[in-house]
C-alpha cells in the first residue's frame, strides 16, 4: 500500500487524525461519566464500576501487546498485502464500533456492562495500535510527521471538547437523572466514530517493504514442534521487553504514564468534585469540563513550539499549569466558593490549556522513537512500541481507576445517594491535590532531562542514513557520538550491529 506521490498534506493530516476523535473522545468520555453512570443509572457499587474498567483494561492490556506484535508482521499475509499491515485493521474496525452504545444501557447486571466494555477496549486498542504508527510509516521528516501529528491532536481536541460538551447538553435536556441522555450520547458518538475511522482507512498509505521483509514475506513459518511454539512466544516476549533498553523511550513512556493516569484520575473524580464538593450540577461539571475547547487552538500552538523550543519545554509548561490549577480548584472546596461559577471557569479555562498540552506532546513524541531504536536494532518497530504503551498505559489507568473505586467507597460513598458525608467529600478532595499533582510533579522532573528534541533527532536520522549507505562506523564525529549514545543508552560501539547489549 506503499505511495511514494503522495505528499503530507493538511487535509491527509486531517484526515488520518479523525481517528482521535474515538481514540482521544470515546476514551474521555468513559473517563469522565463511566463509573458516574455506573454508580448512579447502572445500580453498582464504586467498586463495582471500577472493577469493570479495571478488569477490562487490563486484560486488554495483554491482548494490546499481542496486536502490536500482529500488525508488525500482517504484511505476510494475503490480507496485509492486499489492505495494508496497519490500514486493515482501520477497515474492520469502523463497523465495531456499534459496541459502543451497548456500554450505555441500563438495567443490565455487572457480566454485561463488564463483556460490552472489555469488548470496546479490544476494538479501540485494535484499532489504535496500526494506526499510531502510521506517521513513521508515511514519512521520515521531523517536521512533516509533527504535522501529521498537530492535525490529529487538533482533532483530539476537537474529540475532547465534543466529548464534553454533547453529554452536558443531553444532560441538561432529559434532566439530571435521565439515563436516556447517556444512551443517546452512545448513539451519536459510535456513528460518528465508525465514519471518521474509515476516512482515516480511505487517506492514508504505509512505507514499502524492505527486501528483507519481502523475503519474509514469501517463506511459509512452520512450527515443527510445541517446543518451537514457545520459543516464538518467548523471543516475541524478548522483543517487547527489548523495548525498554532503549532509553529515550523508558523516560517517555514513564512520563507518559504518570502524566496522563494524573489526567484520568482528575476525569475520574471531577464529576464527584462537582456535585458532593462545590455543590453544583452535573450539567455545570460538564460544562467545565467542555471548557477543553480550548484544546483546539492550543494543539496549533503546541504544533509550533514542539518545533521551536522542544517537548521538554512543552511538558514544563503543561505540567505547571495542571499542577496551579488543581490547588485552585482545592482552594475553591475548602473556602466553600463552590458557588463562584466565574472563578471556577477561570480556572478549569487555564486547566485544559495545561491539559490540551500533555495530550499533545507525547505522541508527537512517540513517531520519532522507533528511529532511536532503528540504530539500536537495525529494524522498524514501531508496532511493538506503540503495543508496549498501550499495554503499560491501560495497566497503570485499570489499577489508578480501580484505586479511585476503592477509595470512595472505602471513605463511606453510598451510591445513589445526593449528599455525601463530610469525609466522603474530602476524600475525593484529596484524590484531586494528593493523587493528580504527586504524579504531575513526578512528570515534571522527569522532563527536565529529556533530550530528544528536533535538532537531536535531526542528528540521529543523519547517522543512520550515513550507515545505510555504508558509511564506517569509527568515521562518526564526537557530537553525533555523544547525542546518539545520550539517546538511545548504548555505546556507540555496540550500534548498528546484530547484537546490542552493553549499555552506557
Amino acid at each position: 500500500m506503499s505511495r511514494k506521490d503522495k505528499k503530507v498534506t493538511i487535509p491527509v493530516g486531517i484526515g488520518y487524525g479523525l481517528v482521535d476523535l474515538m481514540g482521544g473522545g470515546a476514551f474521555t468520555i468513559i473517563g469522565t461519566f463511566l463509573l458516574f453512570f455506573y454508580t448512579t443509572f447502572a445500580g453498582l457499587s464504586p467498586v463495582q464500576g471500577a472493577s469493570i474498567i479495571a478488569v477490562a483494561r487490563i486484560v486488554d492490556s495483554f491482548a494490546s501487546l499481542f496486536i502490536g506484535s500482529i500488525t508488525d508482521n500482517f504484511y505476510k499475509t494475503r490480507l496485509g498485502k492486499k489492505f495494508g499491515r496497519r490500514r486493515f485493521f482501520l477497515l474492520i474496525g469502523a463497523p465495531l464500533m456499534a459496541d459502543y452504545v451497548l456500554l450505555w444501557i441500563t438495567g443490565m447486571g455487572y457480566w454485561f456492562y463488564l463483556i460490552t466494555y472489555l469488548l470496546f477496549e479490544i476494538i479501540a486498542a485494535m484499532i489504535l495500535i496500526p494506526w499510531e504508527t502510521l506517521p513513521a510509516e508515511m514519512t521520515k521528516s521531523f517536521n512533516d510527521r509533527t504535522k501529521i501529528s498537530t492535525s490529529r491532536m487538533f482533532i483530539s481536541a476537537t474529540g475532547t471538547f465534543l466529548a464534553t460538551f454533547i453529554p452536558g447538553r443531553l444532560i441538561s435536556y432529559f434532566g439530571q437523572n435521565n439515563a436516556y441522555a447517556y444512551f443517546i450520547n452512545g448513539l451519536i458518538f459510535a456513528i460518528v466514530y465508525a465514519i471518521c475511522i474509515f476516512i482515516a482507512y480511505s487517506v492514508t498509505w504505509e512505507r514499502e517493504l524492505t527486501p528483507e521483509m519481502k523475503e519474509i514475506a514469501l517463506a511459509k513459518t512452520e512450527y515443527k514442534s510445541f517446543n518451537d511454539c514457545v520459543k516464538n512466544i518467548i523471543k516475541v516476549a524478548g522483543d517487547y521487553i527489548s523495548t525498554l533498553k532503549i532509553k529515550s523511550f523508558r523516560k517517555h513512556l514513564v512520563i507518559y504514564l504518570l502524566s496522563f493516569t494524573a489526567k484520568d484520575t482528575f476525569n475520574a473524580v471531577f464529576l464527584y468534585f462537582c456535585v458532593y464538593d462545590l455543590k453544583i450540577s452535573a450539567t455545570v461539571g460538564a460544562n467545565l469540563l467542555s471548557l477543553s475547547i480550548i484544546g483546539i487552538p492550543m494543539t496549533i500552538l503546541g504544533g509550533f513550539l514542539m518545533i521551536k523550543v522542544g517537548p521538554a519545554n512543552l511538558y514544563k509548561i503543561s505540567y505547571s499549569l495542571m499542577i496551579i490549577c488543581l490547588f485552585a480548584f482545592y482552594g475553591v472546596y475548602i473556602g466553600g466558593m463552590g458557588s463562584q461559577i466565574v472563578v471556577l471557569f477561570i480556572i478549569s479555562t487555564i486547566y485544559q490549556m495545561g491539559r490540551s498540552l500533555l495530550e499533545f506532546t507525547p505522541w508527537n513524541v512517540f513517531p520519532f522513537i522507533p528511529d532511536v531504536d532503528e540504530i539500536v536494532t537495525r529494524q522498524r518497530r514501531e508496532g511493538l512500541f506503540a503495543a508496549v504503551m498501550t499495554f503499560t498505559r491501560k495497566s497503570s489507568v485499570a489499577i489508578a481507576t480501580f484505586a479511585v473505586g476503592i477509595i470512595l467507597q472505602a471513605s463511606g460513598f453510598v451510591k445513589g445517594r445526593s449528599v455525601q458525608p463530610h469525609y466522603v467529600m474530602q476524600t475525593i478532595a484529596y484524590i484531586l491535590i494528593i493523587g493528580c499533582v504527586g504524579m504531575l510533579l513526578w512528570s515534571l522532573a522527569l522532563a527536565v532531562t529529556f533530550k530528544l528534541n528536533k535538532q537531536t533527532h535531526l542528528v540521529l536520522v543523519k547517522e543512520i542514513e550515513r550507515l545505510k549507505n555504508n558509511g564506517s562506523k569509527s568515521d562518526v564525529d564526537l557530537e553525533t557520538k555523544k547525542v546518539v549514545e545520550n539517546l538511545t543508552g548504548y555505546k556507540y560501539e555496540n550500534l548498528w550491529n546484530e547484537v546490542s547489549i552493553e549499555k552506557v
